[in-house]
């Protein structure tokens, strides 16, 4: 492995995907990184970028899943990952042995480095998709240590808190947001963790059911461990936007001389967090 850089530039592609049009949405993300100026090192792109999101069965589900690596979706970035000398994680649904997760692929200028399964599903995911049994992972890599979530699982304290025990210094967050609260709360959830955070959701609207519409709040950012938007896209256009991050700064757990937020926590107190309810 290369000797890290503690200053690499990580960005997001955030885009409005048309349903079911997988070869198109590819195409659009394709055409979208002959802007990047060749200087980047890692690209978040959103949950279920290639397929859409509202899916109204099984049937659906079954037929736009792929598996990983060998699905077409992750081959295609493998190659633009190759090509661009790039890292990239993207949102996907995952089909293994009759079941299906929603998924985050990290894929590196080598190739496939490994997969996240979405583990806290929100509303209607819970008919289609079946609860991600990865766990938080974080991944050594040539330019720091990266971690993911997928969308809802920014409600829960816990992900990000797990990721940072585990060494994150960025994580990659795909996501199809719907409630408005995430932007907000990305920065709270880097301060108390003191990580970097890359969220790449989508724009846009589905109503593919008649009785529910989803309007989709773009806004994706980056985040920085003191609480800092770094950029943040707008609420209902295409953006492909980058910023410079320095991990040293995530590595650095001090906010004074006299505290740390990893060591001065007190698991001891905190037992009721893994209760069952």
């Amino acid at each position: 492995m290369a000797q890290k850089r503690d200053t690499i530039r990580a960005g997001f592609f955030q885009f409005t995907p048309d349903f079911g049009n997988k070869a198109g949405n590819l195409r659009k993300v394709i055409a979208s990184l002959a802007n990047l100026k060749g200087t980047e090192n890692l690209l978040v792109l959103p949950e279920f970028f290639a397929t859409g999101y509202q899916f109204l069965s099984q049937e659906e589900v079954a037929a736009f899943s792929e598996n990983i690596p060998e699905g077409e979706t992750t081959q295609v970035l493998t190659g633009i990952a190759q090509e661009k000398v790039l890292y990239i994680i993207a949102g996907l649904p995952e089909k293994t042995n009759k079941k299906y997760f929603n998924s985050a692929v990290l894929i590196g200028p080598d190739g496939y480095i490994g997969t996240y399964r979405k583990t806290h599903l929100f509303f209607e995911e819970k008919k289609y998709f079946s609860p991600g049994d990865t766990g938080f992972q974080v991944w050594d890599t040539d330019i720091g240590k990266i971690g993911i979530m997928i969308c809802f699982d920014w409600f829960f304290p816990e992900s990000m808190r797990e990721l940072a025990l585990k060494g994150a210094e960025v994580v990659g967050h795909p996501a199809n947001l719907v409630m408005p609260y995430c932007p907000a709360a990305m920065p709270i959830r880097c301060l108390e963790n003191r990580l970097f955070s890359v969220t790449a959701n989508r724009t846009g609207t589905e109503e593919r059911s008649p009785v529910q519409t989803l309007h989709f709040i773009g806004q994706s950012l980056i985040t920085t461990p003191e609480g800092k938007i770094l950029v943040k896209a707008s609420s209902d256009k295409d953006d492909l936007m980058t910023a410079e991050i320095d991990l040293s700064r995530a590595r650095n757990k001090s906010i004074n001389s006299l505290n740390d937020i990893m060591r001065d926590r007190r698991p001891e107190m905190y037992q009721s967090i893994t209760e069952t309810f």
